[in-house]
């Protein structure tokens, strides 16, 4: 007789027995074990017979077995598997987007890189697997620096030898920033060759983010601008970020804060320019335009798309005036091309003209034109100035403080 038993009260078990001819049969049996009343030893009581083995319904018992497995959790079920395997059950982490990211991580060759510019370092703390524990908790369970401590060491298997703690993750930022431009060079060209990549436009823009502090403490990047997300009162810092047509992120820089849109190209252009892109054009918004980042943007036969003020210099009112029938391009978007000036001075204008918003501009200013009006119509008279004549029909008259 087999027994499958487990520290319950109950068990199933499997007893044979030879038939007449010889052939023998096996039956699977739940049981339980109970104490003879007088003799005081144990014995097996069959609670239900599940018939002979070879003939089981086990669509049946998988519908038992879910039945029951609603009355214990799957922490109990583990348990449970393990016990009848000889293990007992301590903790699980999961791996599946860890593994996912270390491929690709490998895949672009970040890993190779960064072991290229730690070999001229004297580093002894795990820099790499640091660098790539905050990509992997920003990815999967976006916390802060102090978190990803505990989050690797308990919430997570990343596959990493070494105990990452929370002072080697501020040890590999100091790294970055000393290496961030061979380490960006080398991921965009691996990424452009491996989801080969055609970089002929280059789109740029940029954003800020502030500090709750009062202090810039003479840091050459903190300082007080004009804010994007209204706290003129706090020091930050300006995001840059280009990226190709497809979106994907060709470089990104950390600017001062105070420095505006506009002084940025400079900086930009000369630095992708070290990168040899070939001539590629860039595209950006109003905030980019000036005469200045015109010519930066020409040099070495750059190209660009720069967004114009509609009120602006004369050369903008110039285009406007000009005549020439649009081109639908689609029920909301009209165009027309305009060239304005002469020889090296000579531009190019796209004007774009949307019927739906005309529409829409048109009725708000009839609305604006009737409020006017209708304001226009109140006398509005200083303290004590007498009211001479018959006052018109629907005039209302008002009294200003301070004449």
């Amino acid at each position: 007789m087999t027994i499958h038993a487990f520290s319950m009260g109950m068990y199933v078990r499997t007893i044979k027995r030879r038939n007449k001819d010889g052939s023998e049969v096996e039956y699977v049996q739940l049981a339980h074990n109970t104490r003879h009343p007088e003799k005081g030893y144990s014995r097996a009581e069959v609670v239900y017979s599940f018939g002979r083995r070879d003939q089981l319904d086990v669509a049946a018992l998988k519908r038992l077995v879910s039945s029951l497995s609603r009355f214990i959790s799957p922490e109990d079920i583990q348990d449970l598997e393990a016990q009848s395997a000889g293990l007992k059950f301590i903790s699980s982490r999961p791996a599946g987007g860890a593994l996912l990211l270390k491929g690709l991580w490998e895949r672009i060759g970040i890993d190779r890189c960064l072991a290229n510019a730690l070999k001229h370092t004297e580093f002894k703390a795990p820099i790499s697997d640091a660098i790539f524990a905050m990509v992997a908790n920003r990815a999967l369970a976006p916390s802060s620096k102090l978190a990803v401590e505990e989050w690797v060491a308990k919430d997570v298997h990343l596959d990493i030898e070494a105990p990452i703690k929370v002072q080697h993750l501020y040890r590999s930022m100091d790294f970055l920033l000393k290496n961030a431009e061979a380490i960006q060079e080398k991921v965009f060209w691996t990424t452009a060759q491996l989801l080969n990549l055609t970089v002929d436009l280059i789109f740029f823009d940029t954003t800020n983010t502030y500090f709750e502090m009062e202090d810039t403490n003479d840091s050459e990047l903190l300082a007080f601008g004009k804010s994007k997300h209204k706290r003129d009162d706090l020091p930050q810092v300006t995001i840059g970020l280009a990226v190709t047509r497809e979106g994907i992120p060709v470089r990104c820089w950390v600017l001062p804060g105070n420095q505006n849109d506009a002084k940025c190209v400079d900086t930009v252009q000369k630095d992708l320019n070290d990168w040899r892109l070939g001539n590629v054009i860039w595209a950006m918004d109003r905030g980019m335009t000036s005469e200045e980042n015109r010519k930066n943007l020409q040099r070495a036969g750059g190209q660009y798309i720069l967004g114009e003020k509609l009120r602006g210099p004369n050369v903008n009112e110039e285009a406007l005036n000009r005549g020439g029938r649009f081109k639908k391009v689609n029920d909301n978007l009209h165009i027309k091309e305009v060239f304005v000036g002469e020889g090296s001075g000579r531009r190019r204008f796209v004007i774009a003209y949307n019927p739906e918003q005309a529409e829409h501009d048109k009725h708000v200013r009839a609305r604006n034109l009737e409020r006017i009006e209708s304001i226009s119509q109140i006398q509005i008279c200083s303290p004590g100035t007498p009211v001479h004549g018959q006052i018109p029909q629907g005039t209302e008259v008002r009294q200003a403080d301070g004449g």
